[in-house]
């Protein structure tokens, strides 16, 4: 459309959707004085929701110039009062009138107003929002009130919200601007749990509490070493959450780490972080009931069993997968070599034999076949092959077995399929990449690709020292910048 029809079409619309055409060009371009201007001409001033929210998103967005940041405020809190007095009866605003208001709050040094309006979501009955929260959070981190702003996380907790990085990385900077080493130590692990990378502003917070004095000041000087190495175990590798070890000066840089999971400024070794003890046995239960529902309960009840009884295992083996792997469906190709050759390299990997789940579907048919059925009876005999039952879908079966035994699973499968979305837990991720091996059959030689060496997340070490990865675009593993953070005169454990 040329801008003479466009002319032509502007020139028929009604007053109110002139306005909003108007305020709707504001909005895209940012443009605060002419959305003033705008408003101030207007015949009638009284806004809709819609209208008065587009004036006060226009006006949080302009906090962040220092030319228009007090005009901003001044005509955000003009509205949002002229509005509200106005129609005191009826008014209502949506969360997103309440946020907009609590950042200007926010951007005038108002904490309190800025809860106060968060916390009116209630009376509004509306969804609460991180969003809405925030404004608070920073504001009182900004001026140092370092207690309100544990209030709004409490408040944040009380009503099922997560806190992400923004607000824990202002809540770790008003904790360690105030010396408070205990909430230090408490953001930096919530921190760990939430995000796989900090961005580099909190990298730079965190790197200044490690150089400041009071740091250097806080930590034991004895601690229990078994306790340590008790609590990582428990925890799934990674971190032990006992409080700062060692005094003493840090010395933080940048560094990175090498494919084996070295850190390449002090050596020390990063490991694979599993999920923790409660986490995995929440998980196989998890995975369990869905499996009761779906599957005929007393086949499943059976397997649970049969696995309690033989839990020696330190890999569990998806066999219609491998064995199908690459083969013609057409023909119903099932390839027991691909399936022996894993089989095998597994047992010389470990000396232990892995356990095989397959359709009992399939295992009579191939103890029918005279040149294989050896092979298939001997993986019987040595209780290293379970058959599932008729009409049993075998993704419970081999799932199931792998989380409960804590052990690896061997499968190609993106467990990407309906009974995986059922499980739907945050945790299903960083179990699979600490348990799933792949593998590649290259002119029938077998490539078993085992988890990662070490995981892309923040680690605390059992004699006190961290390792956080920075958040980046770079797709080597290699290339991706650390902080490494380490005591003077530590020795490596």
């Amino acid at each position: 459309m040329n801008s003479q029809n466009k002319k032509k079409k502007r020139q028929k619309l009604n007053p109110e959707a002139e306005f909003r055409f108007t305020l709707d060009h504001c909005s895209k371009t940012k443009d605060l004085s002419a959305a003033i201007s705008l408003y101030e001409s207007s015949p009638n001033p009284t806004l809709s929701l819609n209208n008065l929210n587009s004036l006060l998103y226009i006006c949080s967005n302009s906090l962040s110039n220092l030319e228009t940041r007090e005009l901003a405020i001044e005509f955000g809190f003009k509205l949002f009062d002229l509005h509200r007095s106005k129609n005191s009866s009826i008014f209502k605003p949506n969360e997103a009138t309440l946020t907009a208001v609590a950042r200007l709050a926010s951007a005038k040094g108002d904490g309190d107003y800025a809860f106060e309006l968060s916390k009116s979501v209630k009376k509004y009955a509306l969804a609460p929002k991180l969003r809405t929260y925030g404004p608070a959070i920073f504001c009182f981190s900004d001026n140092g009130m370092a207690d309100k702003a544990y209030e709004v996380e409490e408040h944040i907790k009380s009503v099922g919200l997560q806190l992400e990085e923004p607000e824990l990385a202002a809540l770790l900077k008003v904790s360690a601007e105030s010396g408070r080493e205990k909430k230090v130590y408490e953001y930096l692990h919530k921190l760990r749990a939430a995000v796989r990378g900090v961005n580099g502003s909190t990298a730079e917070i965190i790197e200044s509490w490690f150089n400041g004095e009071k740091a250097a000041m806080v930590g034991l000087v004895n601690w229990d070493e078994d306790e340590v190495k008790e609590a990582i175990l428990t925890n799934g590798g990674g971190w032990h959450g006992l409080g700062w070890l060692g005094t003493g000066k840090w010395i933080v840089q940048r560094s990175s780490v090498a494919s084996d999971g070295r850190c390449c400024a002090c050596d020390q070794q990063l490991t694979c972080v599993d999920i923790d003890r409660a986490e995995t046995e929440k998980f196989a239960q998890s995975v369990a009931s869905l499996a009761m529902e779906r599957e005929v309960q007393s086949n499943f009840k059976e397997f649970q069993d049969w696995i309690q009884q033989n839990s020696e295992y330190e890999a569990v083996v998806d066999g219609a997968n491998i064995g199908l792997y690459q083969q013609n469906f057409a023909e119903g190709g099932f390839s027991v070599s691909q399936l022996e050759a894993v089989v095998k390299e597994l047992y010389n990997k470990s000396k232990r034999w892995p356990l095989i789940v397959l359709h009992n579907k399939r295992v009579r048919a191939l103890l029918e076949n005279s040149s294989i059925r050896e092979l298939v009876q001997d993986w019987i005999d040595k209780r290293i092959l379970y058959g599932t039952p008729y009409g049993s879908n075998d993704d419970w079966y081999w799932l199931y077995a792998a989380v409960k035994l804590k052990c690896l699973l061997v499968t190609n499968d993106e467990m990407r399929d309906h009974i995986f979305e059922l499980i739907g837990s945050s945790f299903f991720l960083r179990w699979k990449e600490r348990h799933q091996v792949k593998y590649t059959f290259i002119k029938n030689n077998l490539t078993l690709l085992m988890p990662p060496s070490y995981s892309l997340v923040m680690q605390e070490s059992g004699n006190g020292s961290w390792h956080v990865p920075l958040s980046g675009e770079a797709s080597d593993e290699s290339l991706k910048s650390w902080l490494c953070i380490t005591r003077q005169g530590i020795s490596e454990n």
